[in-house]
């Protein structure tokens, strides 16, 4: 067991489905809601009808909207906020924390401002004692299955082994399997570009391009991401893994993906803004394009499928034109 308790961060539906797998188990937990009604709502409820209806919280998970509160005595945050709320919430907390406790980011994204990475990010923000003890978690997983207890399987990634252990043994159980790297920079890129990925590959099914066009999209863009993580220094295999390509089958392919779904009504010739403004969750593919452009541009990588993603999202493209461009591509071997 750890010592103290853990805290979740953020009451999406990731967020409460993590927060009832540490419960579950039968550690101490506690899950913040940013907001006070909605804190509210989970503690009456015990269920979260917003983000993950017909889920039952378990009796012992504690809810609050006190930051502080949250994580005092913890020895464990679990960052489950969306990519580009991290370094404001995380300062917010900073002034409480006492100790060094270890710290998950389970966010998939690169914020914009910077283009660095969840855990870059909680590095900046945090006391220094904190880096040391970071970690991220990724991995093909849904949180209504993983909340339901559908077998799943994900990466804990940490520097440290022995905190990507301690993070393995807390959350891994009958339906839940968690693996361990050391590549902290290769699986937080992999999360932060299959979801740029992914809403080029709803695009060409709301173009109804078929299977093959979506196979095609899914390998040439693990490509792009092997291209852009060996640039940045992450080792290959990391790609090939449950952050990388599993990962981004997964949300490349399944409707409960939300930068596919936002893909799909952009193929289908729906506007950018009419889609976000009828979503309550977060599609964290449509802010990382805008980073993982300045990112493989600061490095000269090449992303054909990730630009032409930014050109429909932000320049006006038109998701057929985008693939014309992309089929009329000067032709080159696989490995180029």
């Amino acid at each position: 067991m750890m010592a103290g308790r853990a805290a979740v961060l953020g009451a999406g539906a990731w967020g409460t489905a993590l927060a009832c797998l540490l419960a579950s188990r039968g550690h101490p937990t506690v899950l913040w809601a940013r907001r006070a009604e909605m804190a509210k709502a989970l503690h009456e409820d015990r269920e979260n009808r917003t983000y993950l209806p017909g889920v039952p919280l378990p009796p012992a998970l504690q809810i609050t909207a006190d930051l502080t509160e949250a994580v005092s005595g913890a020895g464990l945050l679990l960052f489950a906020v969306p990519a580009q709320h991290l370094r404001a919430i995380a300062a917010r907390l900073a002034p409480s924390l006492r100790d060094a406790p270890i710290t998950v980011s389970a966010a998939k994204g690169l914020e914009v401002a910077t283009g660095s990475r969840m855990t870059e990010v909680l590095a900046a923000t945090l006391p220094a004692a904190c880096p040391s003890r970071l970690a991220a978690l990724s991995g093909p997983t849904f949180a209504t299955e993983v909340s339901r207890g559908l077998p799943a399987a994900a990466v804990v990634a940490a520097p440290d082994a022995g905190v990507g252990t301690a993070v393995q043994r807390l959350l891994s159980g009958p339906t839940f399997r968690l693996y361990v790297t050391t590549d902290l920079l290769g699986v937080e890129l992999a999360g932060a570009v299959k979801n740029v990925i992914a809403i080029a590959a709803g695009a060409a099914d709301g173009l109804n391009l078929g299977a093959s066009a979506r196979a095609s999209l899914i390998t040439r863009g693990l490509a792009e991401l092997s291209r852009l993580g060996r640039a940045l220094g992450a080792r290959a295999e990391t790609f090939a893994g449950l952050a990388g390509m599993g990962d981004l089958i997964l949300t490349c392919s399944s409707d409960l993906s939300r930068n596919r779904t936002v893909g799909l009504e952009l193929g289908r010739g729906r506007r950018l803004p009419e889609i976000l403004a009828g979503r309550r969750t977060v599609a964290e593919g449509v802010e990382t394009t805008r980073a993982v452009k300045a990112v493989a541009a600061r490095l000269g990588v090449e992303i054909p499928i990730c630009a032409q993603v930014h050109a429909i999202l932000f320049e006006g493209q038109s998701p057929r034109e985008a693939l014309t461009l992309l089929m009329t591509r000067e032709l080159k071997g696989e490995a180029d």
